[in-house]
């Protein structure tokens, strides 16, 4: 019973859910991703212990479904002393870039800031009008996957208008991309951890690039598996098992699959496995009978066939291919399926 519950919250995962989302909300693979992929020597010995999450302080913000977003305060040891930094970390997962993304950040560096002043004021009144106070440092990092280039302005003072004259008047800040794509599969398999092997992951796009595992080098995965915690491990096998049910493996497959990976028996798993459609072909081909079905009773207009192979769902399917079967004309079948619409 406990497997069977196990399974169906992965089944119930949703796709729109990205792993980048993940990464950012677990300590461990936070840390790894400020120490390893940012490039700034300041935190390449960040912790996860180092690491607060802020978000739901900000929660306001997201009235356009930006869950994916978050806040960190991130301790850091420097000459000696303990100081913050605000990293917000904004996930963009779209096709298309997003162009305003440096007023988005904006409105979250000011809330931030607005929010330490009054956590200061609180513990020290009055101390924000001293002339020795100074705000928290803000990095603003957005972590791109998305296949195109990103091409939107990273300064905010390039989105306002009359910028060349007033510049000195507008803020400007720019923020950190770090984009996906620009990682080989080598230069990830390098990092040889827990991260580059998600974001691997991340970048697969169908079953023809899940094959590409198969190129992995064993000692690669035998060193993840065998020293990755056991939550990261759950972590993996949930974000491989999202991926597969958009590939459209049946669910014991994803099942045994996913076992694998938290039984640390990732090499044997992967050669095994092989990337495929089983739905998807399943749905080309009773598509297909349907419209051969119809044509013994006569020629069968092009938008109808159309029609028919745009069906995704098997189980109509199924039914127009039943109905076609035991129709006499094709005017039968269109009464019987009214659903099927010529546009």
């Amino acid at each position: 019973m406990a497997k069977g519950k196990r399974n169906n919250s992965i089944r119930n995962t949703k796709t729109r859910d990205s792993s980048s989302k993940k990464i950012f909300d677990d300590p461990f693979l936070c840390a790894q991703f400020l120490r390893g992929y940012v490039g700034i020597d300041m935190l390449k010995d960040v912790q996860p212990e180092d690491i607060e999450d802020m978000s739901e302080r900000f929660l306001w913000l997201w009235q356009e479904e930006r869950d994916s977003d978050s806040v960190k305060k991130i301790r850091i040891k420097r000459d000696g002393k303990v100081i913050v930094l605000y990293v917000i970390a904004l996930i963009e997962h779209q096709s298309s870039v997003h162009y305003d993304m440096s007023f988005r950040i904006l409105r979250y560096v000011v809330m931030i800031l607005d929010e330490y002043a009054k956590d200061q004021e609180t513990l020290h009144p009055g101390i924000t009008k001293t002339k020795s106070f100074q705000y928290p440092p803000i990095l603003p990092i957005v972590f791109y996957d998305g296949t195109d280039n990103w091409t939107a302005a990273r300064d905010f003072r390039d989105r306002v208008f009359l910028s060349d004259v007033l510049g000195d008047y507008i803020p400007s800040f720019q923020y950190l991309v770090v984009p996906l794509q620009k990682y080989t599969d080598q230069e990830l398999i390098e990092k040889g951890d827990e991260l580059s092997l998600i974001m691997l992951v991340d970048k697969l796009r169908n079953a023809s690039d899940f094959k590409k595992f198969k190129d992995i080098p064993e000692e690669y995965l035998e060193n993840i598996s065998q020293n990755s915690p056991e939550s990261v491990l759950k972590l993996i096998s949930s974000i491989i098992a999202v991926l597969l049910y958009k590939l459209n493996v049946p669910t014991e497959e994803v099942t045994e699959f996913t076992d694998r990976i938290e039984r640390r028996e990732f090499t044997m798993l992967l050669d095994n496995f092989e990337g495929y459609d089983v739905q998807a072909t399943r749905r080309e081909s009773k598509a297909e009978e349907v419209v051969y079905l119809l044509s013994e009773l006569g020629p069968v207009p092009e938008k109808i066939q159309q029609r028919i192979m745009r069906e995704t769902n098997l189980e109509t399917l199924r039914r127009w291919n039943k109905t076609a079967a035991r129709a006499d004309s094709l005017q039968q079948f269109m009464e019987q399926c009214p659903e099927i619409t010529v546009m």
